[in-house]
């Protein structure tokens, strides 16, 4: 088990904290904000709730305290308003997020950033916090590859984790679905009796739209993104080598640019270290690309400002 430093202790800092401590992945469990009394708060309580848990230890502290712990989680920042886009979110948290990187400057531990629009912040955390690329990782499309999962095992009435499907690019409006490579017991969904490939687009569409549905409802989105955020944690800091679908900024060679998205990546104590290009569909190329260029656009508002 290891020591976990969150920073941020809003409804999704929160919401990582009682997932890390129920997958009993921290020992020691630090929390901060810029509300001192939120994460002594939070702590507080989650301390009160000790006996449910595997054994850990929480506290409120300071990013300073933070320096010697195995990962940080990045969750601070606005959260989204009904109908918000990701991107409309960066003039607010972009200067948060510079400001948490050079705080965290020569830092030996892994960074996983959560905070939207997460693909331009987990670019933008790690040039501030000057770390190699691998080990500022972004949620990315984690949540909307759950999101798609659950949806296509809905349609199937197969379990979620029977299905293999993957979504890539952008953690937000031109995500890209990758059908052509979706399967389900070795099978191609395409193949399944009963999938109706008619449904594909009304799919994305929902995985798409997922989080505004939710906000509109109860105002911010936060478990899935809580139990996504301890997953990774638990499989990289145990050194599983699974592969996943997160953010991380990725070199020219993919022809992507020099941008932050998710692909397929295996993941581990080092971070985000080997990326896979998936097989895709010519369409899904160009889409993939076309999202691409939305980040790179996102990154260039902020860097001209």
């Amino acid at each position: 088990m290891a020591k976990i430093g969150i920073i941020g202790t809003g409804w999704v800092g929160a919401s990582v904290a009682i997932s890390l401590l129920h997958a009993g992945v921290a020992r020691e469990l630090l929390l901060a904000d810029r509300r001192q009394e939120i994460a002594e708060g939070e702590a507080m309580d989650l301390a009160h709730g000790s006996s449910f848990y595997p054994a850990a230890s929480v506290r409120a502290a300071s990013i300073a305290d933070m320096r010697d712990t195995d990962a940080v989680v990045i969750a601070a920042g606005r959260g989204g308003r009904p109908e918000e886009t990701r991107l409309a979110l960066l003039r607010d948290n972009a200067g948060t997020a510079r400001e948490i990187g050079e705080s965290l400057r020569g830092y030996r531990g892994l960074v996983v950033v959560v905070t939207n629009p997460v693909d331009v912040l987990t670019t933008v955390v790690r040039e501030s916090a000057g770390l190699p690329p691998e080990r500022v990782i972004g949620t990315g499309t984690m949540l909307d590859t759950a999101r798609l999962r659950h949806a296509a095992g809905r349609e199937l009435r197969l379990d979620p984790r029977s299905v293999h499907a993957q979504v890539v690019g952008e953690h937000g409006d031109s995500e890209v679905v990758l059908w052509s490579s979706a399967q389900a017991g070795g099978r191609a969904l395409r193949e399944w009796p009963g999938w109706s490939a008619a449904r594909e687009a009304a799919i994305a569409q929902e995985v798409r739209r997922a989080a505004y549905e939710i906000v509109a409802r109860k105002g911010a989105t936060n478990h899935a993104i809580g139990l996504v955020t301890a997953a990774l944690l638990r499989w990289m800091l145990r050194g599983e080598r699974r592969v996943l679908t997160v953010s991380r900024v990725h070199d020219a060679s993919l022809g992507l640019g020099d941008v932050a998205l998710s692909l397929p990546a295996v993941v581990g104590p080092e971070g985000a270290t080997q990326v896979v290009l998936p097989a895709m569909a010519p369409a899904e190329e160009k889409a993939l690309a076309a999202s691409a260029r939305v980040i790179a656009n996102a990154l260039a508002e902020i860097r001209n400002q």
